[in-house]
This record gives C-alpha cells, sequence and structure tokens, in this order.
C-alpha cells in the first residue's frame, strides 16, 4: 500500500535479490562480478543485527576461495575450529577431527555475520552496476501475464514507494521470506518439539573455538566468535521459554550451570538472550517465472549440524551459474524452466542433508524431553559407550563428512565473470 502523499519510482535492474544475509550476499557478488544488472535490497537499515548462523564448514571456505574472497574473510576476526570439543557425563570425546580433511580447507571458521557482508558488499560494490539498497522493505512481487517481474518495495529512509522491474526477483530473505510468502509458496515447515536458546557472551567466558557438553541436567554448546564474543546454546523443550522466563534469569543460571558453571557466571540478563526454533522446512516450489528462492526462503535451516550458512552459500555459488546462462537470451522474465536446473541440483543436495539433520534431531530432543527422569548411573555409562563406539562408524563419518564438505561437485562458475 502507498504511503500517504509519496511518489512511487521505478528502476530496473536484470536481477533484484532480496534479503543481505550470507546467500543473497555471495549471489550478488558473483552476479555484480559477472556484469550482471543487480540490486540487493535489505529491509534493515544496517548490518549490524542478531544473526543466528556463526559456522561456516570446510566447503564454504573452498567456494570462498574460488571467488577470490578468502584472504579478505580470513582477515576478520574469527575464531578456526579443528577438533570441536565435546564432554559427556565429564569424560572428552572426539567426535569430528576437520584436520583429517584434504588442505588447504581442512578446518572451520566461527564469526560474527555482519562483517563478512559488509566485505561481501564491498566487493560487489567495486562493480558500477552493482547497488545496495538497506532500510528498503519489499511489501509485494510486481507481475504481468503470470509471471513475476519484479518487486514492490518502501524506502524507509525517503519515506518513498519504490517499485524494481526485474527478469528476476532473487528471494534470500530467510525463514520467514517476504518473498515467499507473496509467491504463495508454503515453507513445508516440519514439526520438532526443542528449540535452541542462544545466549551472547564475553569472549573469555570460553577457553576453545567450540565444544559441547551433555550431562544429567542437559545439553549446552558454547563457542568462540574472535576476540570480543562468544555464544552458547541451551537446548529447551518447544514452548517452555515463557515459563523460562517466568522463573527468572537466577533459576537459568542454575540450570546452566549445573552442565556448565564457567557459563553461568556470565548469564546476568535476558536479554542476552534470544531464541531459535528448530523446525527445518523444504518449500514446495523453488522457482517459478521471474523467481527463484535460496537459502532458508526456500529450506528453512536447522541448527543441527551448523548446516544454515554452508546451504545457504552453496545455493549462492549454483544460483549464479544457472541465472548467468538463463540471462543470455532475449529479455523478459527468466522462464521457469531455464531456472530449474538450480532447483534440480540443490534440492537432492539439501533433502541429504535435512534428512541427516532430522535423524540428530530426533535423539537430541528424545534427550531434552526425558533427561529428567534418567538416574545417572545408567545415562552416564551409556552415554559414553555411545559416543565411544558411534564416531567409529563409518555411517557416522559419512554424516559428519556430509556436513563439512556438502557436494563436491559445486563449483563456482569463474568463466563467468567479467574481470
Amino acid at each position: 500500500m502507498a504511503n500517504s502523499g509519496s511518489e512511487t519510482t521505478t528502476n530496473n535492474a536484470d536481477v533484484v535479490v532480496v534479503g543481505a544475509g550470507p546467500g543473497g550476499c555471495v549471489v550478488s557478488y558473483l552476479l555484480a562480478k559477472s556484469g550482471v544488472e543487480t540490486v540487493l535490497v535489505e529491509r534493515h537499515a544496517d548490518l549490524d543485527r542478531e544473526f543466528r548462523g556463526y559456522f561456516f564448514q570446510p566447503l564454504v571456505l573452498r567456494l570462498f576461495d574460488k571467488m577470490d574472497v578468502l584472504d579478505d574473510v580470513r582477515s576478520l576476526d574469527h575464531d578456526e575450529v579443528r577438533q570441536p570439543a565435546l564432554t559427556v557425563f565429564g569424560r572428552p570425546f572426539e567426535v569430528v577431527d576437520f584436520s583429517r580433511l584434504p588442505k588447504p580447507y581442512n578446518y572451520g571458521i566461527l564469526m560474527e555475520q555482519p562483517p563478512l557482508l559488509r566485505l561481501l558488499i564491498d566487493r560487489a560494490d567495486e562493480f558500477e552496476n552493482f547497488e545496495f539498497r538497506p532500510a528498503t522493505t519489499v511489501t509485494d512481487l510486481r507481475s504481468e501475464g503470470g509471471k513475476i517481474t519484479g518487486v514492490r518495495a518502501t524506502n524507509r529512509e525517503r519515506d518513498e514507494d519504490v517499485e524494481l522491474s526485474s527478469r528476476l526477483v532473487v528471494g534470500a530473505d530467510g525463514r520467514y521470506s517476504t518473498v515467499r510468502k507473496a509467491a504463495g509458496t508454503d515453507p513445508g515447515l516440519f514439526d520438532s518439539e526443542v528449540e535452541l536458546l542462544w545466549f551472547k557472551l564475553p569472549a573469555d567466558a570460553v577457553q576453545s573455538a567450540a565444544q559441547g557438553r551433555i550431562e544429567s541436567d542437559g545439553i549446552v554448546l558454547y563457542f568462540g566468535l574472535g576476540k570480543e564474543d562468544a555464544q552458547a546454546g541451551w537446548f529447551i523443550e518447544k514452548g517452555t521459554y515463557p515459563e523460562i522466563r517466568n522463573r527468572g534469569i537466577d533459576a537459568l543460571r542454575r540450570q546452566v550451570g549445573a552442565v556448565e558453571p564457567t557459563l553461568a557466571r556470565y548469564l546476568e540478563s535476558f536479554d542476552q538472550c534470544s531464541l531459535l526454533h528448530i523446525e527445518p522446512g523444504l518449500s514446495e516450489k523453488w522457482v517459478d517465472d521471474g523467481l527463484l528462492l535460496l537459502g532458508d526462503a526456500a529450506h528453512v535451516a536447522s541448527p543441527v549440524g551448523g548446516q544454515g550458512n554452508g546451504l545457504a552459500i552453496q545455493d549462492a555459488v549454483v544460483a549464479h551459474s544457472t541465472i548467468v546462462n538463463a540471462l543470455e537470451e532475449n529479455g523478459g522474465s527468466i522462464p521457469s524452466e531455464r531456472l530449474r536446473r538450480f532447483e534440480s541440483i540443490r534440492r537432492p543436495a539439501v533433502e541429504a542433508v535435512v534428512h541427516l539433520q532430522r535423524r540428530g534431531e530426533r535423539a537430541l530432543s528424545w534427550y531434552v524431553l526425558n533427561h529428567d527422569s534418567i538416574p545417572g548411573w545408567i545415562g552416564a555409562p551409556l552415554a559414553r559407550v555411545l559416543f565411544s563406539v558411534a564416531p567409529k562408524t563409518p555411517g557416522f563419518r559419512r554424516t559428519w563428512e556430509t556436513f563439512a564438505l556438502g557436494d563436491s561437485e559445486i563449483s563456482v562458475d569463474t568463466g563467468a565473470f567479467r574481470s
């Protein structure tokens, strides 16, 4: 709906990307570097906001290297992860070892997203065919003859309605995607019985890059994010966060402290906390005439296995190649048949990851919901046996290597670059 007294301006581009998260920024940078007229639209006025994904798998480092941004990324504040630590009922276990993967991508990185997104936008902004529009909220899709022809938006800084006409709209605007909703596409969410309560900590609260602890009182994850910040995650039963808040921060501190006393000392207020819903999803379709969805807009990520950033960036790499080739044909909205290559490549890979995540989530949910009723003298030895044996099985190794390496066939289409 138009703002009272405001005028509508119309601009043209080959591609409008909605959402400046990892997927949106990567595909925008790749398209700009390939000579495509690209506009990246972001509803927030700046990038300094709360993001839920902090881990970038080894597969992402390989793709960043092929994009010629890895050295710049490594110059940002981050922590490297080679052997995440896991303690189960007081005993340490080696579950995942990235250092065993082929060099030079034999580690992951943990970092805050805003500096990375700013880096990608700055690199894209080196090309005259790229434009970044912050504080611009997409309200609807433009369509003509059943084909998507752009977006309608509001520039909040200028109190101005904007219409962006394009041959393709890329919806990269996250799990609550406006673009997906406007297209009438169901997110296809799966039910989950647990949620993850994140809380921010100072960097000195965490002594190694990534840790997890399973005890009779619950499960906590914690990791560093560079020199200044750390993050912790506390698994809770779905729907219980209001009750946790009502009991007060002291009660939560005692719960967390029963598993990891060091963390509890730094938990001072619910202002440090944010709730992450775990339900993953697979949208019914990812492409249409003039439309392509990627990242959480196409498949809502679960935090299990730290896959959100990796999936979105892989999507962006495949989308870039698909879009550049499709734009070579005559003008008008890119038809869905030219975009189906993207979905045919990415959907099977994403479905495989979601299947593995769901399997891990079921075990996690069972423990979160039932740990209070398991006597320690039974739970501790069983858990120790499980974590001694499971990491040595071929199935477990295939799972974490799939999470770490993704689809090795995916590569950046550097032949499309203009410079």
